[in-house]
């Protein structure tokens, strides 16, 4: 009975919560679903994969995965890339997909200063399972049995809407930053018809960081990199402020970062470690969790593995993001 009274409070909060795109924390293995500016990027053709389970002590509760390609063309001055996202909540009662197309243009204003624009364009199907709901009237408060409730089914349980976003990037010296925009159509996620509260609110994304080469002074001195970052990002009534640091040294690299959402309550920290290697890096993150749902959550845990593939392009601007 406890059980399914738990359920059943999760899934009104995600009902009545304005909806929200899934999230990564490790946010510069999966670039262009940060910011599509990202796409082409790397001087060599890009396939990274990326999953993500959150509140895993209590099975698949929110889990995300991403596969994704892109490419830089010398011949467009700029790169096209292709990502396939799926998020599925409440043990799958609701599950998004979304298939989306990446363009972005490269330009070169002098040696020390570059910036790329992006444009996404993607077709998202998402699916409510409504027979696994369950609501008050459908349990027998005093022995626990369930019945067929009197709810009305929703006439859109299945919906397939297309969706837009722009982005830019750009770099001077050791310096990175960019902006995007999600969602510029504000796609309509309404399971009911006439109903108009469902609409998909514009998320935007402020990101910066820096990339600083230091010297370990001592017995075995060894060059590494020192990266700190910010992300800012706003959807709805929901803020979310993260800030962090990368250590990256030649084949290891390791992150820590600080996760608040809106208000004052911090909500989490972030664990980071990855390997870099030539035509591969792989990365592990581990969420922490601050606030008062931490015994029940159990954190996140996610892994992104990125291939490099192909001939280099030596024509394209380094790009100094991270790697995690």
């Amino acid at each position: 009975m406890k059980k399914a009274l738990l359920f059943l409070s999760l899934v009104l909060i995600v009902c009545a919560a304005t909806a929200q795109d899934a999230e990564y924390s490790q946010f510069y293995a999966n670039p262009i679903y940060l910011n599509p500016a990202f796409t082409g990027t790397s001087d060599q053709a890009r396939f990274a994969i990326n999953y993500r389970n959150q509140w895993p002590q209590q099975g698949s509760t929110f889990v995300n995965y991403a596969v994704s390609f892109d490419r830089y063309f010398p011949k467009l001055n700029g790169g096209i890339g292709a990502q396939i996202h799926n998020n599925r909540e409440l043990n799958s009662i609701v599950e998004k997909t979304n298939l989306s197309l990446f363009y972005s243009h490269h330009i070169k204003l002098n040696p020390r200063f570059f910036f790329d624009l992006g444009l996404e364009a993607g077709m998202t199907y998402k699916q409510l399972d409504y027979d696994r709901l369950i609501f008050p009237d459908m349990i027998n408060q005093l022995t626990g049995e369930r019945y067929v409730g009197t709810q009305e089914i929703p006439e859109n349980a299945n919906l397939f809407y297309p969706d837009f976003s722009i982005g830019v990037m750009g770099q001077y010296d050791s310096f990175y930053g960019g902006i995007s925009v999600d969602h510029l159509n504000q796609p309509d996620e309404s399971v009911f018809i006439g109903d108009n509260r469902g609409k998909l609110p514009i998320k935007l994304t402020v990101h910066f960081g820096a990339k600083n080469y230091r010297w370990h002074r001592g017995l075995l001195s060894r060059r590494f990199t020192v990266s700190p970052n910010v992300i800012f990002q706003h959807q709805g009534a929901f803020s979310q402020l993260n800030m962090g640091l990368y250590i990256l040294e030649k084949a290891i690299s390791a992150g820590i970062w600080y996760r608040q959402t809106s208000g004052i309550q911090p909500e989490s920290m972030i664990f980071m470690i990855g390997v870099m290697r030539p035509n591969f890096k792989i990365g592990y993150s581990y969420d922490i969790g601050l606030s008062k749902l931490t015994n029940y959550s159990n954190g996140a845990h996610e892994i992104s593995l990125i291939f490099f593939t192909g001939e280099k392009h030596s024509d394209r601007d380094a790009l100094l993001i991270p790697s995690l």
